[in-house]
């Protein structure tokens, strides 16, 4: 389902308020974009504040490149959600293209595991369409632009989410 950036921050924030975490997947610079948007999360965006459960499955190598040998790269993702992912978790999928197979292939197994799915992708992302709970189409097909836009909305989803969270403890 298209949706806006605020419903994916409701969903993450859904998802931190209960206990549960972020799990984050990206190629390349959106590997890079992963990591970016984990650190705001369990760091900090803009304000001190406790940190908040969130993991770039992009980062260990180890588990990376084992998996890839002895499973193929599609499946290094996939194989970290069976392993780390708990029903109710989060799992965000950066691809530009939407047609990424182990972007796809973490996506499949995140729904089988009982994840929410949101999906970050370009104009040409079709493919992830099925496989999300929450999907964010960035206009056109121009790579940069894209992961640029993607940033950008990610930042928001950051604000919102420190905000929500910030004000949730307040309450208590």
């Amino acid at each position: 389902m298209l949706v806006t950036a605020h419903k994916i921050a409701g969903a993450a924030v859904a998802a931190l308020r209960a206990g549960d975490k972020l799990l984050f997947v990206g190629n390349g610079r959106s590997a890079g974009d992963a990591q970016h948007i984990a650190a705001e999360i369990t760091g900090r965006y803009r304000l001190d504040r406790p940190a908040y459960a969130a993991v770039a499955l992009t980062t260990d190598t180890s588990a990376l490149s084992a998996t890839a040998n002895d499973y193929g790269y599609e499946q290094v993702f996939s194989r970290q959600i069976e392993g780390l992912g708990q029903r109710s978790d989060v799992l965000v999928a950066l691809s530009t293209s939407g047609r990424s197979p182990n972007i796809l292939a973490a996506l499949r197994m995140a729904r089988e595991r009982g994840l929410v799915t949101v999906g970050f992708t370009g104009g040409k992302g079709n493919e992830m369409a099925t496989a999300c709970d929450h999907l964010l189409v960035s206009p056109g097909d121009d790579t940069p632009v894209i992961q640029q836009i993607h940033l950008t909305v990610a930042h928001g989803i950051c604000e919102t989410i420190e905000q929500a969270m910030i004000s949730g403890t307040a309450r208590k």
